[in-house]
């Protein structure tokens, strides 16, 4: 996936420098510059502006934690599925909880926690089926396992992958680069991930959730009518060329 989005990166005029060090960075006037420290050497470099972007540290010093005994690691808050902290009636949820920091992530440990402590049905966090959304352009989003993953546990696999270029709609609105990667379950056909991207990527994601939050398998999918012509098409595609069943690609 970062191969693919680097090439159309490259193709759309970016320049990518990876394994590289920034140095001396200095403000002068209205530019910046600093020394880049790569493979091949250095560079000098020059721009208009520079975005450092380092990461999140959680926000939990001085509010108490260690008073009211509430245990954490690392600064992040320690949570059970149901963001239940080792003190009862003390839940935490969003990034200092840990794990992907992303809004909708949040929000939805946010409902789990307000459940639990009004005595609802408990309704745990499942970790493994956030999407995973970069808002570039074209978007990045995904969401369960890689192929990494799916060997690192030993599951045996198979892998559908549909191009925008061969998807109509795609066509229709200029916007075919990217595609739709699709794993499943080598045996059962389970999805085990879906991975795009495109311009609408972000919007395309939240199908291959709900089919993994009900165990869905891939001909379920494809024998699910997908208006046409649609984006959300590639997604039955995919899945259609993982089991062996491709018809318009």
């Amino acid at each position: 996936m970062a191969q693919a989005l680097e090439k159309i990166f490259v193709k759309n005029g970016m320049t990518i420098r990876t394994s590289t060090g920034v140095h001396d960075l200095k403000r002068s006037g209205k530019s910046v510059t600093a020394t880049l420290k790569g493979k091949t050497g250095e560079e000098k470099w020059s721009g208009d502006a520079c975005l450092v972007a380092i990461g999140i540290m959680p926000n939990t010093e001085n509010i108490g934690l260690e008073k009211a005994g509430i245990e954490a690691n690392r600064g992040f808050i320690k949570v059970d599925e149901l963001m239940r902290t080792n003190v009862p009636h003390h839940y935490a949820i969003g990034d200092v909880a840990g794990g992907p920091a992303l809004a909708h992530k949040a929000s939805h440990e946010a409902i789990v926690a307000a459940e639990m402590a009004a005595g609802k049905s408990k309704h745990p966090m499942k970790y493994d089926n956030i999407p995973g959304c970069t808002y570039c352009q074209p978007q990045v989003a995904s969401v369960g396992l890689t192929e990494r993953a799916c060997k690192e546990k030993g599951i045996k696999y198979r892998v559908g992958k549909m191009p925008f270029q061969a998807v109509g709609k795609a066509i229709a609105i200029g916007e075919q680069d990217g595609f739709v990667k699709v794993i499943i379950d080598d045996q059962v056909g389970e999805v085990l991930g879906v991975h795009i991207i495109h311009a609408e990527a972000t919007e395309l994601i939240s199908e291959a959730a709900i089919i993994r939050s009900h165990e869905g398998i891939a001909a379920s999918v494809v024998d699910t009518i997908h208006p046409h012509p649609t984006l959300s098409e590639a997604t039955m595609e995919a899945m259609a060329i993982a089991l062996g069943r491709p018809i318009n690609f």
